[in-house]
């Protein structure tokens, strides 16, 4: 037992010399920069005249140091007089320990402090270094002023509960002696404490308030009548629950308001007490009304108590404990008296709104200046989980108790909007709003059941008509009230109204969602479809009411933007709610324009993201649905069937969208449907060309080569139109989405043309045409297309990709004559396993050979370092070709023209370069 009380003392001491080592340290560098002031002006410390003593010295220093006194040793001390910090009324630096400090501690009397001196002049022989002495100085102070009355008081209420002890071992008197022998002790510690306050008490120490006597004696009494009272009832059946119950709570309550003389730290040993009462009495009919009449009272002193002092950690504590005892109470009590709950959440709310947050603070300043209260984040979380229980818990759903957990959810938002400060409510209403309708949901209709959610597949809420009817409530309570706060704080407080006017948002949403979900028909249902019609007019015309608040007016602040987003949410989710599963994609995208023409009136930023909102929701649609109308709906007809207008009306929508909405507002949301509209004309014929190629079903099949040239054509020709779109209406999304596209195609064409599809590798037919067969569509063409987009862009875009396509043209059309050779030579079918003859072997070096001389001249001709470098690459793999392959597989008259025909295609490159650079240098000259 020593050992114990010896490590609690040591805990004890070390907080107390944490807690106190930044006020000390400030007071430090007060006097240093006093000291520092003087050294640097140079005044002598020792013995000077007043006014010369201060002579040029700043202002802040001639405020903080006085004359020098000489002293009896013939020493002298300025009389500088440091401030106290806050929170430390009536302490001085140090201990009066030193010489010089005893002297100045005779002089100031008893019940003055002490003031710091800074002692100047050389100090004695022998005398100590002026860090150890402050150190020493800590030392003893510490010991003598703080610690001793911290284990004092802890050894006094371990005293009282030992002594107690002691008695029933030794048999010396009776229970009811001791106890009464205990009370006394306690209510001698309290008087004592009382009456050394009374006298005048006060530190004169350095750091010793946090040891003040009186607030130790008081905690120490509570703590013995805490002891003495439940030893009565738990221990020895003295007085029965009733009596002890009231007794404990009436020390916990008195504990709590003369905390508002003794400080915090008496006053969370009385709510400690307090809260710990119900559970150290116990009864055989437990009373639900006595616990929380009880909690109400406690939550009621403790509230007015921090609000004298402003104690907002002590009012937390007292929230939570309460909403503990309620959760506590909800979850274990065999039948749930569902009005006493409602009346602890009601009255919590009530000392919430009208003690904690009155009309006055602490400092006198109105509430509605306060800004954010942070301590109502902890009431709202409570009350609102107790909402969600009673509206969730399978428990409580037969006796109806989502009513009782609305009317919760109503008193918080009611209660946010009669106290501002008290924001955090609204967001725990709207929270536990949101999770109880999304509980309601059956997981079928979402394909949850996969995920097991809720309980045999089942909604983790009871969807019933009282459900549906407190939804209805509740979504018309979000949206009155968080419309009329969002006005109301528009001008003043933006952040605040953007607030109100998300939750106005977001919980109607949501409860009309999960009604649909639950109760209507998720294909098509117009009787959910008109309401979200009207909640949709409703977000809008609040958004424009709200505008018409904001300071300047009509200026689409956050508050605006939260409203209207809200109104095309809902609009999308009547088009969804109105439309068959084929209709709905088409005016998804015509919804685009809607916001866009409304730019026209109102230069509202958040108008373009509502339109680029209606984009995603249509990438989100067709993302699920390719084939728009399913793949059994989908007509067999080219070109004229739903991909035409699931796709098509989209892109024409959202390019007209961005037109407008570069006429009016010209920012990102028109770079954003710039690229929609690109993408989805994009999509659109790659859809069609897929449905044609594959008989009208696009969900199953490989792709071939044909339909790849085909995708990749499109996407030339689509680098194309966006960069002659880009030259007439210049766009960083115009841009650089045709780079996009033509980096895709040559991705496209290495990968696709040269190795996966290449009939040389698939043994694909290449059909039985000659000339118009697939190596026309699949290589020829996409080589033209390549070239001709190189020379459009030589001018208009980055070198390398003009470069990048020339190589993919020439690379191409290199590809085409080398398997059209191979095809003349092997028919239809032209995979490498069939092998290889001399002709068609000395066939290839020939014409590699030309394709080299050619790309030498469009290289020259179009000045374009490119093709004259792609020609020397192909005649360098010739000339490997012929000396390494013609050599060993040729023979006679081919094996003699192969060489033959090399090295006067070598000569007379080399001739055509002599004259090139010839003229050249000739050109130069003549210049110069």
């Amino acid at each position: 037992m020593f050992f114990s009380l010896i490590a609690i003392a040591a805990v004890i001491a070390l907080f107390v010399i944490v807690s106190r080592q930044q006020n000390r340290i400030a007071l430090v560098e007060r006097e240093l920069g006093v000291l520092r002031g003087l050294v640097q002006s140079g005044a002598s410390l020792s013995a000077p005249k007043p006014d010369a003593a201060q002579e040029g010295l700043p202002e802040e220093v001639k405020a903080a140091a006085a004359p020098a006194a000489p002293l009896a040793d013939g020493t002298t001390v300025a009389e500088e007089v440091v401030a106290t910090p806050e929170g430390a009324e009536g302490e001085a630096v140090a201990g009066p320990w030193t010489k010089t400090q005893a002297a100045a501690a005779q002089s100031a009397g008893p019940s003055e402090p002490v003031q710091p001196a800074a002692v100047a002049g050389t100090p004695a022989a022998g005398s100590p270094a002026p860090a150890r002495a402050a150190r020493q100085t800590d030392v003893e102070t510490a010991l003598g002023t703080r610690w001793a009355v911290w284990v004092g008081g802890i050894a006094l209420a371990l005293g009282g509960l030992f002594l107690i002890r002691y008695t029933i071992e030794a048999g010396i008197f009776g229970p009811g002696v001791r106890l009464t022998m205990a009370g006394i002790l306690g209510l001698a510690l309290i008087a004592g404490a009382e009456f050394i306050r009374r006298t005048g008490f006060k530190v004169p120490v350095q750091g010793a308030a946090g040891a003040y006597i009186p607030s130790i004696l008081t905690a120490a009494g509570a703590f013995i009548l805490f002891g003495t009272v439940y030893a009565a009832h738990g221990i020895y059946g003295f007085i029965g629950p009733a009596t002890a119950f009231a007794l404990l709570g009436v020390i916990g309550v008195a504990t709590i308001g003369a905390a508002l003389v003794h400080g915090l730290a008496l006053a969370g040993i009385g709510l400690v007490g307090a809260m710990v009462t119900p559970a150290l009495i116990a009864s055989q009919a437990p009373n639900p009304w006595a616990l929380f009449v009880y909690l109400a009272v406690v939550l009621a002193a403790t509230a007015a108590t921090a609000r004298i002092r402003d104690w907002k950690a002590l009012v937390a504590a007292a929230f939570a404990g309460t909403g503990i005892w309620t959760i506590l109470y909800m979850v274990d009590a065999p039948d749930v008296n569902l009005a006493a709950v409602l009346f602890i959440g009601l009255a919590t709310l009530a000392v919430l709104a009208f003690v904690w947050l009155g009309l006055f603070s602490a400092d006198g300043r109105d509430a509605q200046a306060r800004g954010f209260d942070w301590p109502s984040i902890v009431p709202g979380f409570f009350i609102a989980l107790s909402a969600l229980g009673l509206s969730v818990d399978p428990a409580f759903a037969s006796a109806g108790d989502a009513l009782h957990g609305a009317v919760l959810l109503v008193a918080l938002v009611a209660a946010a909007l009669y106290r501002p400060s008290a924001l955090p409510l609204v967001f725990a209403a709207g929270i536990a709003t949101v999770l109880i309708y999304l509980g309601i949901i059956p997981p079928a209709t979402i394909g949850a059941n996969a995920l097991d959610v809720g309980l045999d597949a089942q909604p983790l809420a009871s969807p019933d008509t009282p459900t549906f009817r407190i939804g209805i409530a509740l979504g018309l309570v979000f949206i009155a009230a968080g419309f009329w706060a969002a006005r109301r704080f528009a001008a003043t407080a933006p952040r605040r109204a953007a607030c109100w006017a998300a939750w106005g948002v977001i919980a109607p949403l949501v409860v009309l969602t999960a009604l649909w979900l639950t109760f209507g028909d998720i294909d098509r249902d117009f009787g959910y479809a008109l309401p979200a019609l009207l909640l949709a007019l409703a977000l809008a015309a609040g958004g424009e009411w709200i505008a018409r608040a904001e300071e300047p007016p009509l200026g689409g602040g956050p508050a605006v933007s939260f409203a209207l987003g809200g109104a095309g949410v809902a609009g999308l989710l009547m088009l969804h709610m109105a439309f068959g599963s084929g209709w709905t994609t088409v005016p998804l995208g015509a919804a685009a324009i809607v916001p866009a023409l409304a730019t026209r009136w109102r230069s509202y930023p958040v108008l373009g993201w509502i339109a680029v909102g209606a984009a995603v929701a249509v990438l989100g649609r067709v993302a699920f649905d390719p084939t728009i109308v399913g793949a059994a709906s989908l007509a067999r007809t080219p070109v004229f069937n739903w991909l035409l207008l699931g796709y098509g009306v989209p892109a024409l929508a959202f390019g007209f969208a961005a037109w407008q909405l570069a006429r009016t507002t010209d920012g990102r949301p028109r770079l954003a449907m710039e690229a929609a509209s690109a993408l989805f004309a994009l999509l659109t014929v790659a859809m069609l060309v897929r449905h044609a190629m594959h008989g009208g079903v696009i969900d199953t099949g490989t792709v071939t080569l044909a339909e790849q040239a085909i995708y990749t054509l499109v996407a030339l020709g689509a680098g194309a139109i966006l960069v002659a779109i880009d030259m007439r209406s210049p766009s960083s999304v115009l841009r650089y989405g045709s780079m996009a596209a033509g980096v895709v195609s040559a991705a496209m064409i290495a990968v696709q043309h040269f190795v996966v599809l290449n009939p040389l590798l698939t043994d694909e037919s290449t059909g039985t045409i000659p000339v118009f067969n697939l190596l026309f569509l699949a290589y020829l063409l996409p080589a033209v297309a390549a070239g001709a987009l190189a020379l459009y862009v030589r001018d208009k875009r980055p070198r390398w990709y003009a470069a990048m396509l020339a190589l993919i043209a020439a690379l191409l059309a290199f590809a085409y004559a080398t398997l059209s050779v191979r095809r003349l030579f092997k028919g239809e079918f032209i995979a490498l396993w069939s092998g290889l003859g001399q002709l068609e072997t000395y066939t290839y070096s020939a014409l590699w050979l030309v394709i080299g001389v050619a790309l030498l001249t469009a290289g020259v001709w179009l000045k374009s370092q490119v093709l004259r470098i792609a020609s020397a690459v192909l005649i360098a793999v010739a000339v490997v070709k012929v000396f390494l392959f013609d050599m060993s597989e040729l023979e006679g008259v081919l094996r003699a023209l192969s060489f033959i025909g090399l090295g006067a295609v070598l000569i007379g490159i080399g001739l055509f370069y002599q004259r090139l650079l010839t003229r050249a240098a000739r050109a130069v000259k003549e210049a110069s």
